[in-house]
């Protein structure tokens, strides 16, 4: 599916001696992902998280798949004057997507494994919590596996008939083997060789709050704390934890929000410097 990239630019006045702006592009919608540049020495919060802004005045948020119908970004410049602009995030239709052949004891796990896949979701927020201060994700992003879509983000997904939670990433089915790479530059800030959802795991940092993560692996080339390079082999894919067939599970998430990783590597292209 090719999607297209929206710009937006929004400008607006901060109480200064001189006019500043601030312009976002990227796409201001559910599952979005927003970037732009501001002076130096600025800073910014989004619904009240801070928002990370590089030297050169770089900056990307995202927006969670359910978030509201609008977004207050509040700008403070390097003087102390401060700004608060409204805006308008655009609703998307969601998909109802059929997941059947599960392993049932994954659908409706036992108190036990409950607890289990509970420390695990822990181990993601917590990688997710940590950042690195450095904006790797200007590299832009690639798709990380060569094969066919067979389930996109945000969809309502019904597994083994039971409704369950939307899909938080997407999903790229192929061989056994197939190849995963490194969407963008980064730090692994997690690897885990058998999660009860996920199975082999692998996250990595690209900074600014921004992780990508990797599941149902067959195969896992890199150790935490290990930098990458867009490209550089990460793994395979696999149908490791839940899962009915061999496929790559490709997620994107600004801290606890979950992206659409369809429109992350529409907007923030591989090659292309759209921070400018």
């Amino acid at each position: 599916m090719k999607l297209l990239v929206l710009c937006i630019t929004v400008l607006f006045s901060v109480a200064t001696a001189s006019a500043e702006s601030v312009e976002l592009s990227g796409r201001l919608e559910q599952g979005g992902i927003v970037f732009g540049t501001v002076n130096a020495g600025t800073q910014l919060t989004v619904d009240g998280r801070a928002v990370s802004v590089s030297d050169r005045g770089r900056f990307v948020f995202g927006l969670d798949r359910n978030a509201r119908s609008s977004a207050t970004l509040v700008v403070r410049d390097p003087d102390g004057a401060e700004t608060t602009q409204v805006i308008s995030v655009a609703p998307r239709d969601w998909l109802i997507e059929r997941v059947d052949g599960l392993p049932q004891n994954t659908v409706t796990p036992n108190p036990k494994t409950v607890k289990r896949i509970q420390a695990e979701g822990g181990m993601i927020v917590a990688a997710r919590n940590r950042t690195e201060p450095v904006p790797f994700f200007e590299t832009g992003f690639l798709q990380p596996a060569q094969g066919r879509i067979s389930g996109v983000f945000g969809s309502q997904r019904i597994l083994n008939g039971q409704p369950r939670s939307p899909h938080s990433g997407l999903d790229i089915a192929a061989p056994t083997g197939t190849p995963i790479v490194a969407t963008a530059d980064g730090i692994v800030s997690l690897v885990h060789d058998g999660m009860v959802l996920t199975g082999k795991t692998v996250m990595i940092d690209h900074g600014f709050g921004l992780d990508s993560v990797y599941i149902h692996m067959s195969e896992i080339k890199v150790e935490q704390g290990q930098p990458v390079r867009q490209g550089d082999p990460i793994g395979a894919i696999g149908m490791t934890g839940r899962t009915n067939g061999p496929h790559l599970h490709f997620g994107i998430s600004w801290y606890g929000a979950k992206l659409d990783p369809q429109t992350v590597l529409a907007a923030l292209p591989a090659g292309e410097d759209l921070l400018q």
